[in-house]
């Protein structure tokens, strides 16, 4: 793991920081001052350079801030957590307005230190993941007419800066259409920042959108940029917009008429210049006629429709995207790649898809995992295709020469990334996933399998929380364990797992295990 740079002229501060850090596992690397931060990035390598940057705001020979605009131009997409003493409101919103991760101001908790750089180091990780697949894969696939409809649309819009309304079912990859037509667009250079406004509680969508001032509201102790500023430049994807209350789409209308919105709480106008991309599964025109969705933001948005076919209209796609599939899972899960039987083939492509093309993503999970052989018959798709019944004259796509028929592509493509499933989605739970149930695999098989296992029935029941679930119940169950060996001697239990006193008594805490 690439070390957490430390910055600051106070040795104590540095020193109290890199021990708490070890501790946790987190490698450092320490610097006084600005300047040999900079010489450290001009010699540093892709492997020793720094997954986050924790700078003091006030040193001898040189600024945080400048530091902050330095680094940033060198490595934009790098977590920058700025500490200092001077707890002013103008410090604060220079780093935001720099691009700094967060604000840390000084005396700070050390276990709340720790916990917000460990969070920083999780975005960053993230970015890198999202960064190789998006760099590592084609970014569509299809053959289909359909399909082929949309890669010549997407190439038609390719130099345009006009607004995008993407229509489709649930699954079908419209955040994909919206990253390839930034892609290919003359934004490509700028951010792309999406947003689910159906995934967000209304009373937290404004200041998700428009960002918020400090004191805005309870528990809003720092500026913070929304959406909008943080695509500036760039595209923005509102997602689901369908969904959007019918108070905040009057505000959508505005930015989108003259590119000027306040944040919440805020009394000066600030400007942007973002394309915004919308999408969404519902009949927008029957949400304007129930009064829904307001009727001039609907002709603002809908300046050109792109329609996404569900997969049961483009069926020939099923035998590459099947294949691509399981090979993307086998690398994933680190395991050699699974083949597919024409007859299994055949079987999937009579399925009807409700949840679509990222059901299908979830199938071959679900089949990496829990297929027995390493060629997929027929009788080892999971139950949910086995058991359906084909739509009335739907027979099973031809494959020419025990092969799917291989047509040229209009363009590149790019697979969709890993998503929670909707809930039609496939791979039903083969194990209970309730709070308390533990994840022990079927076959009595190493309890990394069955954690594989209990993460894809999750994962197939279209939570977005499988993270969360299955970290509370691994670090419940090893807490429980080490102070059932220590007899409930919390010092002892730390030590024996590895991780400092204030860490266990934080967890007991979180995981209410008290």
């Amino acid at each position: 793991m690439k070390p957490i740079w430390i910055v600051d002229d106070d040795q104590s501060i540095r020193f109290v920081l890199e021990k708490a850090l070890l501790r946790e596992g987190l490698p450092t690397r320490s610097f006084t001052n600005p300047r040999e931060v900079l010489s450290a990035l001009e010699s540093a390598t892709e492997e020793d350079g720094p997954q986050i940057l924790v700078s003091d705001i006030r040193m001898p020979g040189g600024s945080g801030l400048d530091l902050l605009e330095k680094v940033k131009e060198k490595l934009p997409g790098l977590p920058v957590i700025i500490m200092t003493a001077f707890s002013d409101l103008d410090s604060a919103v220079s780093a935001f307005q720099g691009g700094a991760f967060e604000y840390l101001p000084k005396p700070f908790d050390l276990p709340k230190a720790v916990e917000l750089i460990r969070r920083a180091v999780e975005e960053s990780q993230r970015e890198e993941v999202a960064e190789e697949r998006m760099a590592a894969t084609p970014e569509m696939l299809g053959q289909a007419p359909a399909m082929q409809d949309v890669f010549r649309a997407i190439g038609r819009l390719s130099q345009s800066m006009v607004t995008v309304m993407i229509t489709g079912e649930s699954g079908s990859g419209k955040e994909l259409v919206a990253r390839a037509l930034h892609k290919h667009s003359p934004r490509a250079n700028g951010p792309f920042v999406a947003i689910n406004t159906a995934a967000i509680p209304k009373d937290l969508l404004e200041s998700e959108l428009f960002g918020h001032e400090r004191g805005a509201f309870t528990g809003a102790q720092t500026m913070r940029r929304g959406r909008f500023e943080q695509a500036d430049g760039g595209t923005l994807f509102l997602d689901e917009i369908g969904d959007m209350p019918f108070d905040l789409q009057t505000r959508l209308l505005r930015v989108l008429s003259d590119g000027n919105f306040y944040r919440v709480g805020g009394h000066n106008a600030v400007k942007t210049n973002v394309r915004v991309i919308a999408a969404t599964h519902q009949d927008l025109e029957q949400r304007v006629k129930e009064g829904g969705f307001r009727e001039d933001l609907f002709h603002r948005l809908n300046v050109i429709r792109l329609r996404l076919p569900a997969l049961r209209e483009r069926r020939e796609d099923v035998f590459m995207l099947t294949r691509h599939f399981l090979q993307q899972s086998a690398k994933q899960l680190g395991v050699e790649p699974k083949r597919i039987s024409d007859a299994a083939l055949q079987q999937l492509s009579t399925f009807s898809f409700p949840g679509n093309v990222r059901q299908l993503e979830n199938i071959c999970h679900w089949l990496t995992v829990m297929a027995p052989a390493q060629v997929i018959e027929a009788k080892d798709l999971p139950p949910e295709v086995l058991g359906a019944v084909p739509e009335p004259g739907r027979a099973p796509v031809p494959i020419e020469g025990g092969t799917a028929p291989q047509r040229p592509l209009s363009m590149p493509a790019e697979l969709p990334r890993a998503a929670a499933p909707d809930a039609a989605h496939a791979g039903a739970a083969v194990l209970p996933a309730e709070a308390g149930s533990q994840p022990m695999a079927a076959n009595g098989s190493s309890w990394e399998s069955g954690l594989e296992a209990e993460a894809m029935a999750l994962l197939a029941t279209g939570r977005s929380d499988v993270w969360d679930v299955l970290t509370r119940r691994f670090e419940s169950k090893l807490i429980q364990t080490a102070l059932l060996n220590t007899r409930g001697r919390r010092i002892e239990a730390a030590q024996k797992l590895g991780i400092g006193r204030n860490t266990i008594t934080r967890k007991i805490q979180e995981l209410n295990l008290e």
